[in-house]
């Protein structure tokens, strides 16, 4: 089994509480005053298409599903201003990757709050594995800060930071460091087997 098949769950997952993702922004003001860490505007959802549907197939219905398109195609029925700033992408293990941008935090959060509430309301719910946010070295960072993503994990309902130092290694040593951060500001997922190492992450 996979590291991302592992975050769906094969028993009795905890329920996802979607709500959990509200206190992110908090969360957000903590690690830019402790680590000098600050959102770098981008988030991904990561999903496991069905595999009974072809990769086009479950492009073009999720693409219907959440109106992604040209801002100025006609036949959308949703004005351009409401739609967020979304796109697609595969990685190299075969899940798929619905990539978000705002400069926010706060309208980030709720953008990647509404596309899992809608992908679940659709039925899409036990496709859905992660949602990922992205925090980059600000203005106050010391020189041995660097970045670290927080990991949403659906079926649990809590958060883990993951920080990879590229190839398939990571900085278990900053991810430790930026838990102890954030206190209880977030619900930190306890089982540290289950801060899955997410490579090939497509956030920026």
């Amino acid at each position: 089994m996979g590291f991302l098949d592992a975050l769906r769950g094969r028993s009795q997952p905890v329920r996802a509480n979607l709500d959990a993702l509200f206190a992110l922004p908090s969360a957000a003001v903590t690690l830019e005053t402790a680590a000098g860490l600050v959102s770098s505007g981008n988030a991904g959802i990561c999903w496991k298409p069905p595999a009974s549907q072809s990769a086009e197939d479950v492009q073009r219905e999720i693409t219907e599903l959440l109106g992604i398109g040209d801002a100025g195609d006609a036949s959308s029925t949703t004005p351009a201003a409401s739609l967020p700033t979304m796109t697609q992408q595969e990685d190299s293990y075969g899940y798929r990757w619905l990539l978000l941008e705002d400069p926010a935090i706060d309208d980030l959060v709720t953008r990647v709050h509404m596309v899992n509430t809608s992908l679940t309301e659709a039925g899409w719910g036990p496709q859905l594995l992660c949602s990922v946010f992205s925090f980059v070295p600000g203005p106050e960072a010391g020189p041995e800060q660097k970045s670290i993503f927080l990991v949403y994990l659906y079926k649990r309902g809590t958060f883990y930071p993951f920080a990879p130092l590229g190839g398939e290694k990571r900085d278990t040593e900053n991810e430790l460091r930026v838990r102890s951060v954030l206190g209880s500001d977030l619900p930190v997922e306890a089982d540290l087997s289950r801060w899955f190492p997410l490579w090939d992450l497509p956030v920026a």
